[in-house]
């Protein structure tokens, strides 16, 4: 059974289940969820905790004694599984696998994760998982739904933000559901349950904003011009090395100028490309706003950035990469 991180609450309300498997690549879903479980779990009687990490050395024997062994106090249990990789290998898998399909009666076995590839969602062990317990697993939240998530949160902890401060916060710490929940916390122990408004927001929370280079990327290709300028500042205050930021940029801007050449349709060249389903659309947005000519030119300043991050030509190399991001999410076609 799949079950949402925001309707984890309300189905352990219905009564717990013996098998929970939460994974995600938001840390602070993740934690919360199994936080959830493990405080529905001892409301319910399960006193009892063992905890067990995962990592290349683990013994996946310690899960079979687990569940077949009974508390020497006769109390019900709560089991912690910390798998971060998500990858139990050949051992774990069989041992996950007779686990879920023989779970102990007196127990409840919480398994945390990393963010899942696809092909672990097709394996044996997981779709077991499935079928006999509850996998909640946990999405990154995107710029657009920051705000509301924002929002929301702001006023389970009784706090009444204004739009304006809602909008600054989401700037600052996007990317970072972890900040915005520390710095929602700070709002509250400061002013307590009260209006929040753009100026206390300015006063008191940091930028915790975390980028990557692949943010950086999409937001070009999108068109978004003010994010963009603000993710590039992000990563030079970071310390990335503009290198890496260069790689992704370049890749997207070669692919972008073989289909703009391509004699056929850009669903066509798409495909031929192999660009992946979910980002043809991004892709198609970004081809509207340029011509050929100005794709094959991105791609020269490409090689000019390269060049001077090399010290070949004068040059700094977040400047550059700023000039030729804005110059791609500008809506401009010549």
């Amino acid at each position: 059974m799949k079950v949402r991180p925001d309707q984890l609450k309300q189905h352990l309300q219905k009564g717990l289940q013996t098998i929970y498997f939460v994974s995600g690549d938001e840390p602070l879903q993740v934690v919360e969820s199994v936080d959830a479980i493990r405080l529905a779990a001892r409301e319910n009687g399960f006193t009892e905790r063992e905890v067990m990490d995962v990592d290349s050395h683990f013994d996946w024997s310690q899960l079979r004694d687990a569940g077949n062994s009974m508390s020497l106090f006769a109390e019900q249990r709560i089991l912690e599984l910390r798998m971060p990789t998500g990858k139990p290998g050949k051992p774990g898998s069989q041992a996950l696998l007779e686990y879920a399909q023989r779970p102990a009666d007196d127990a409840v076995l919480i398994i945390s994760s990393g963010k899942l590839e696809g092909s672990a969602k097709n394996t044996k062990w997981f779709k077991t998982l499935d079928q006999a317990g509850v996998v909640v697993q946990s999405w990154p939240v995107s710029p657009r739904e920051l705000p509301r998530w924002i929002d929301q949160r702001m006023r389970a902890k009784g706090l009444t933000p204004t739009q304006d401060a809602v909008a600054l916060l989401a700037e600052r710490i996007e990317g970072n559901l972890l900040a915005a929940a520390q710095e929602i916390d700070k709002l509250f122990l400061l002013f307590g349950k009260a209006e929040i408004t753009l100026e206390q927001v300015t006063s008191a929370v940091a930028d915790s904003a975390r980028y990557s280079i692949y943010d950086l990327v999409d937001s070009a290709l999108s068109g978004d011009l003010l994010r963009t300028t603000r993710i590039v500042g992000g990563l030079k205050s970071e310390g990335v090395e503009p290198v890496l930021a260069l790689w992704a940029m370049t890749r997207e801007v070669r692919i972008l100028t073989g289909i703009a050449e391509a004699n056929m349709s850009a669903d066509a060249a798409m495909t031929k490309a192999r660009v992946w389903d979910n980002r043809k659309a991004l892709m198609k947005k970004a081809l509207s706003r340029h011509s050929v000519t100005r794709w094959k030119a991105f791609l020269k300043r490409c090689s000019k950035i390269d060049r001077v991050i090399k010290g070949i030509e004068p040059g700094r190399a977040w400047d550059e990469l700023l000039a030729l991001t804005s110059q791609i999410a500008l809506s401009r076609r010549a």
